[in-house]
């Protein structure tokens, strides 16, 4: 650990990679693990006692995981019971509760409210002031920007949760609202200010209140010239940069289709 900071609390149950640096007044709960070369910056609390820690006295803090080369910035909150993957990045107050499992190279802006049992892919990049119900999932390469929210209720209040799933490569854009129970599909783009009230195929475009729906892949993009999806015109920070979305996605298929003779080939050896 690297740090010469003020009115720590680590517990002994923590587990501290290597050149982690540890901000002023930040908490680290029991069993909590840290990645090598992360950073939480000051005013932070990580691995969150749950509700039972207030009520039972035998209470044990499930384990709580972030991946290494992370960036958690000042005064965020990421309870007990998450698993996060490497190279994870927040703005400010960011909120995690519990039971959220993110994938590797996600971002999760200032003011982001992840409301726990969530899953979310790799490459993610959730924007400033997102909210995400309970029990939703995003897949890999989904973007959502600012005040755009995910619900969970059909008919509030009720007990009737029902969270929403959006596919890979999807993006939501600013204020738009998808209700509960939708199931976005991949490659979709959710336009500024649109209510999805009903699951969309692939490849959508929604816009309006409630959505009308049309094929992305006729977009263009004005000026520019450049169609839907996003991947064959934008590569930053993307594991595509300077070869190409299409270059690298039949790698990736390509090595899932090694992969299990690679797994049969290491059996017979063992064997």
């Amino acid at each position: 650990m690297k740090f010469n900071s003020r009115n720590i609390y680590i517990s002994p149950l923590a587990r501290i990679g290597k050149n982690v640096r540890i901000g002023d007044n930040t908490a680290i709960y029991d069993n909590v693990v840290l990645g090598d070369n992360t950073t939480i910056c000051n005013d932070c609390e990580i691995g969150e006692p749950l509700n039972a820690y207030y009520q039972d006295s035998g209470y044990e803090n499930p384990p709580t995981v972030i991946g290494a080369d992370s960036l958690i910035r000042s005064h965020s909150i990421i309870y007990a019971k998450c698993t996060i993957g490497n190279n994870f990045n927040t703005g400010h107050r960011v909120t995690i509760r519990e039971n959220t499992v993110i994938g590797d190279h996600c971002s999760i802006g200032t003011l982001t409210d992840i409301e726990g049992e969530v899953t979310v892919g790799n490459y993610c990049r959730l924007h400033s002031n997102v909210h995400i119900s309970q029990t939703s999932s995003l897949g890999d390469f989904v973007w959502m920007y600012p005040f755009s929210v995910i619900t969970n209720d059909p008919y509030p209040p009720s007990n009737d949760i029902q969270g929403v799933h959006v596919g890979n490569y999807t993006q939501v854009c600013v204020h738009a609202t998808l209700l509960a129970g939708v199931h976005v599909g991949e490659n979709c783009l959710v336009g500024a200010h649109s209510v999805v009230n009903k699951s969309l195929p692939d490849y959508s475009l929604a816009t309006g209140d409630p959505a009308s729906v049309r094929d992305v892949r006729r977009y263009i993009v004005m000026g520019k010239g450049k169609p839907y999806p996003w991947m064959h015109r934008f590569d930053r920070g993307m594991p595509w940069r300077d070869i190409g979305y299409q270059v690298w996605a039949e790698a990736q298929a390509n090595r899932a289709l090694l992969e299990p003779l690679e797994v049969a080939v290491a059996q017979s050896e063992r064997a």
